[in-house]
């Protein structure tokens, strides 16, 4: 996985905006752009043109609005991930002015790292594009809880899939994962330093190919490998 760590000192992030405001995408420009180490090296009024762009420039980063013609972000955001390989693939943040569970949760089924409402602070969008693209997940706070509104309903409980690919300590590291624990809580459960935490956190996302951890939670849900509640 590519990390700032090990980005070259002089490459910024470069980050693809697709929305078909022009206001909208001159304002994330300005303030992208006035931020060292980080670049706008393509910009789409439409779904479809951000796919295109996201094939021809391969940008670290997309923002992506949801209502859009041609094709919609969440469809653009289905097709450039399902598309996405090498050893530098494309991070998706959703950017949207409708606050809805429905967008929110296509959003992560279609694979975006990230979803923030257009209300954000301008030093929010900045810290987005930095954070997904080191490979992390970001969720606002008001969304998180939704997340875990949605998987701790009343539901059949679902079976019990142990993923034979992960070793006993990994599967331990999925379950705190999974109930929302941070690298720190995961290394003080389990009597770890906090870099074997994160190797173990790489080594489970890399088996069970999840982008980040807002997938390993909703992996563990979908699986029953955690019980709605028990976070």
């Amino acid at each position: 996985m590519v990390t700032e760590e090990n980005r070259a000192a002089d490459r910024p992030l470069r980050v693809v905006l697709a929305d078909d405001q022009d206001l909208v995408r001159a304002g994330f420009r300005v303030i992208l752009g006035a931020e060292d180490g980080i670049e706008v090296v393509g910009e789409a009024g439409d779904g479809l043109r951000a796919v295109v762009l996201a094939e021809e420039l391969r940008p670290d980063v997309v923002l992506m609005d949801v209502q859009m013609p041609a094709v919609d972000g969440l469809e653009a955001t289905r097709r450039i991930l399902g598309s996405a390989a090498g050893e530098s693939p494309v991070k998706v943040v959703i950017l949207t002015t409708f606050d809805r569970e429905d967008y929110l949760f296509e959003a992560l089924r279609a694979g975006a790292s990230g979803f923030l409402l257009k209300n954000a602070s301008p030093e929010d969008l900045v810290e987005s594009v930095r954070i997904v693209a080191r490979g992390d997940a970001l969720l606002s706070p008001e969304v998180t809880r939704r997340v875990i509104a949605r998987f701790s309903a009343p539901a059949a409980p679902a079976p019990v899939h142990r993923p034979t690919e992960l070793t006993d300590r990994e599967f331990e590291v999925l379950v705190l994962l999974a109930r929302g624990a941070s690298n720190a809580e995961i290394a003080a459960e389990l009597f770890l330093g906090e870099a074997t935490v994160k190797t173990h956190v790489s080594r489970v996302l890399a088996k069970l190919g999840l982008r980040d951890r807002t997938h390993a939670v909703v992996y563990a849900y979908e699986n029953g490998i955690v019980a709605p509640g028990s976070a």
